[in-house]
């Protein structure tokens, strides 16, 4: 929705700024993706539209917002991760809640199977892009918000054990920066979890790799000297990093659903699925006959 709170008189390159802005959010719409700020400027420097400067960035994010106050922009268009209100549900008549269960119910779909996989995230910028596959795979995401706490990694940790006790191999599919810390945040994961399962966990770091940067060619930007792990990482990868943002959010996308669904058993999944279809349907058949079960409490 685009509603005006400012008639700001725009100048032809913010106008431009904006055109383009509402050109690459659309062209991203019609793929199912929302995105912030950042992606939306990374996507600005990938077509050579504007350098890879901080004060640029500083410059579109000006351009976005007054072009959503002066509305040529869909307020709903940009989103922003970090902030947000929590509320509590509630429901008008029993009947009301009898009826979003029935559509909301879900079964352990991965109960049956052989693996059990979450993907961990450093930050919370992507979760726009990976929550939606991971709600439609049914596996946990959970945003690291850099190196994971002492206290949400040993969290995790007992998870895993308890996967472990059900006989099924648990996977961390792990995404983050390819920069000094963003790397080292995978063997840190990997290290911490083992130590507090006391057994080989398998921790697989899908992205941002080497052969990707190299494939999708990542606007970069300088390694941070002040990193105490940066002196290891340029020997290995020279003075440039890049974020995980900088990836296309379909790409980030088909890359974690491929992931995940190669180590699902599909047979195993079809049947859960069916399972949870038939307590839906009874859930549905609840709902609809709701006069009759208040009359048979009554």
């Amino acid at each position: 929705m685009k509603e005006i709170f400012a008639n700001t008189r725009l100048g032809p390159g913010k106008l431009a700024t904006i055109a383009m802005a509402n050109q690459i959010i659309e062209e991203y719409a019609t793929m199912g993706f929302t995105l912030t700020l950042r992606q939306l400027y990374y996507q600005f420097v990938a077509r050579d539209l504007i350098p890879n400067k901080q004060s640029e960035y500083k410059r579109l994010g000006e351009a976005i917002n007054d072009g959503r106050l002066c509305g040529l922009i869909d307020w709903q268009a940009i989103t922003d991760l970090t902030r947000n209100v929590r509320t509590s549900p509630h429901w008008d008549n029993p009947e009301s809640i009898i009826e979003a269960v029935a559509e909301q119910f879900a079964v352990d779909m991965w109960e049956n199977q052989p693996y059990r996989v979450e993907v961990w995230e450093e930050k919370d910028a992507l979760s726009g892009v990976i929550i939606p596959v991971c709600q439609r795979l049914r596996v946990p995401f959970f945003s690291c918000r850099g190196y994971t706490s002492q206290s949400e990694m040993y969290a995790g940790a007992q998870r895993l054990k308890s996967y472990l006790d059900n006989g099924q191999t648990p996977v961390i599919i792990h995404l983050g920066d390819h920069d000094p810390s963003g790397i080292d945040m995978t063997r840190d994961i990997t290290d911490r979890l083992e130590l507090f399962t006391r057994r080989p966990v398998e921790v697989r770091r899908i992205a941002l790799n080497y052969n990707q940067v190299q494939e999708y060619n990542p606007p970069p930007n300088p390694a941070k000297e002040t990193d105490s792990r940066v002196s290891g990482y340029i020997s290995r990868y020279g003075r440039e990093s890049w974020e995980l943002d900088a990836l296309a959010p379909p790409v980030l996308a088909a890359l974690i659903e491929s992931t995940i669904t190669s180590f699902r058993d599909k047979t195993a999944w079809e049947a859960m699925a069916a399972k949870e279809s038939d307590h839906r349907a009874q859930l549905q058949t609840v709902s609809e006959r709701w006069a009759d079960v208040t009359a048979y409490l009554e």
